[in-house]
């Protein structure tokens, strides 16, 4: 327990503290579109580690914001706009963590600068939006610009290693869940704010779209229902929101996000606005069509497995998959149970197995910092892990959103008033 408790602290201390590496000649140098709170995870800190990655400039609408932010972190350049840090012919690529509603216009422009772009999830405000940009034809042809939607958990090594249990068509049900406390964010926050696309399922749900799409391996065919907990300041957004979804064959999909959960306690009338920390973990729960084969003295044996994905969204700081099989043998002449057994098996993958150890990687390394090793490899035109957020993916992903929406009787998120549409 003491070996594995020093063993957490370190890697833990690696991924806050990395170890710094020399920068190569022909580094990417990025700028950030915004002093984002989720930019010294998502992009400074994974980029310390990386030999081909220098964080060179930063713009804020509020400069003396973006001044502060740079000095904090140590980076050189503050440009006074956005359009200036995307012009600055010393920048290679652009990470984009604007709110929502800001990721189309912004991403564009850099493309046509010329800008790699690493971009925050949700791509986009709808699907209209996504299939302008990702099928743009700026993003055509063999010197076209890099664009990923930064989707990070996906090229951690832990989320292959689920995918590798199961076939996609022994797929039964799946149900995401994620959640945090009420006053985690403040009831005005950019979350909450429709006219920014805002939205928990354009927030946390929006990884729980995301799962049920990857783990099922193709869209739904229907969304059967939704509710939700509109924001109390901005009624057209969802402060929390649940919805079923149909795959091929009758198949379940569903998901529950909220980012202001609240109750759930004894003496519900005095406990019901506390905040709840019930679902701080979030976790995906997989079961698997029932297998069913006879077995020696005519018995039919039938074997059901489920396995639980615990913190899928950040499994670097810690996660654990649990593979439930349950297996039942019963005289399928008069249905008798004779023998019922129930056995666990725990997972944990911080880096690559050993038969695959020709991809890069540390057991330190965040999804963040897996997911800007693909970037550059794909920048730099380096075979990688294979893994990729594809352009048709976050298009369909989108349109899931959307659909989900529809279904609840919330309008779409809005379009930006500078949508291209492709003739």
């Amino acid at each position: 327990m003491a070996a594995a408790l020093l063993g957490w602290v370190q890697r833990v201390y690696s991924e806050f503290k990395p170890p710094v590496a020399t920068k190569n000649n022909g580094a990417l140098r990025m700028g950030i579109l915004g002093a984002a709170n989720i930019a010294p995870m998502a992009l400074i800190t994974p980029a310390k580690s990386h030999p081909d990655v220098v964080v060179a400039a930063v713009a804020a609408r509020d400069f003396k914001r973006a001044t502060a932010f740079a000095k904090k972190h140590g980076i050189p350049v503050v440009h006074k706009t956005y359009d200036d840090l995307i012009n600055d012919p010393a920048i290679d690529s652009i990470y984009n963590p604007l709110p929502n509603g800001l990721h189309y216009e912004w991403t564009l422009k850099a493309l046509r600068a010329g800008k790699h772009v690493l971009l925050e999830k949700p791509s986009v405000s709808n699907a209209e939006e996504a299939r302008s940009l990702f099928l743009h034809p700026i993003l055509q042809g063999p010197n076209a610009p890099v664009l990923l939607e930064a989707f990070h958990y996906r090229f951690h090594p832990l989320w292959s290693t689920v995918l590798n249990l199961f076939a996609k068509e022994d797929v039964e049900e799946v149900t995401a869940i994620s959640s945090l406390f009420a006053g985690m964010f403040p009831k005005d926050d950019i979350r909450f704010v429709y006219k920014l696309s805002g939205g928990t399922l354009m927030d946390f749900g929006t990884y729980d779209v995301s799962t049920l799409r990857s783990i099922f391996g193709e869209e739904p065919v229907s969304v059967k229902s939704v509710a939700y907990r509109p924001a109390p300041l901005d009624p057209q957004c969802d402060e929390a929101i649940v919805a079923e979804y149909e795959f091929s064959g009758g198949r379940a999909g569903k998901i529950d996000a909220d980012l202001q959960a609240k109750g759930g306690y004894p003496l519900a009338a005095l406990t019901k606005n506390l905040p709840s920390f019930r679902n701080m973990l979030p976790k995906v729960e997989i079961k698997l069509k029932p297998k069913v084969e006879k077995v020696d003295g005519g018995l039919e044996k039938t074997t059901r497995k489920e396995i639980i994905v615990w913190n899928f969204m950040a499994p670097h700081l810690y996660h654990r998959v649990d593979i439930i099989t349950k297996t039942q043998l019963k005289n399928p002449q008069d249905g008798k149970v004779v023998k019922e057994n129930k056995g666990v098996e725990y997972i944990k993958e911080y880096k690559w197995p050993e038969e695959q150890a020709r991809k890069k990687g540390e057991e330190w390394w965040t999804t963040y910092r897996y997911m800007l090793e693909e970037f550059v490899n794909r920048v730099k035109n380096r075979e990688g892990s294979g893994i990729w957020v594809e352009p048709e993916d976050s298009i369909r992903q989108m349109e899931m959103i959307d659909a989900t929406y529809k279904k609840a009787g919330l309008p779409l998120r809005p379009t930006n008033h500078t949508l291209e549409v492709s003739k």
